[in-house]
């Protein structure tokens, strides 16, 4: 399976389990931790390497800063999921999933809004398109 596969197999199992959930707590929680929970919970029962609020260092000048960034969720190292619960994803919500795969060299994430009614409404998936060639490093592996 290359690459692509792997993280196409990984969205999709991602999107189903936050379907499932989403139907049994319906929308409404105010705060997206009870849907982090419970994401992280089945796909660890799933057998994914799942990192909850991940810190994401930023390299200055060859210097790691901590800045306060946290990945909500990094998913086999591969994946960055991103959990809000807000009236309307906004685009600001997109830069912010790009600027962290941007810094983490990550491909694919999904921006998740838990607060509407179907959760196909809130289900984005962001890809990072830079080339290959520029990932000369993989900071979180």
């Amino acid at each position: 399976m290359d690459q692509e596969e792997r993280l196409n197999k990984i969205t999709e199992t991602i999107i189903g389990v936050v379907i499932n959930i989403h139907r049994a707590l319906w929308p409404g929680l105010l705060e997206s931790a009870a849907y982090e929970a419970c994401l992280v919970y089945d796909l660890l029962n799933m057998g994914l390497k799942v990192e909850q609020q991940k810190s994401l260092p930023v390299v200055y000048r060859g210097v790691k800063l901590e800045c306060g960034y946290r990945l909500d969720l990094l998913i086999e190292n591969e994946v960055i999921v991103e959990i809000k619960s807000v009236e309307n994803l906004l685009p600001i919500h997109k830069a912010q999933l790009m600027s962290y795969l941007k810094l983490t060299y990550c491909k694919v994430g999904l921006l998740i809004n838990s607060n509407v009614e179907l959760l196909k409404d809130g289900i984005q998936r962001v890809v990072n398109n830079f080339p290959d060639s520029l990932r000369t490093q993989r900071p979180l592996r």
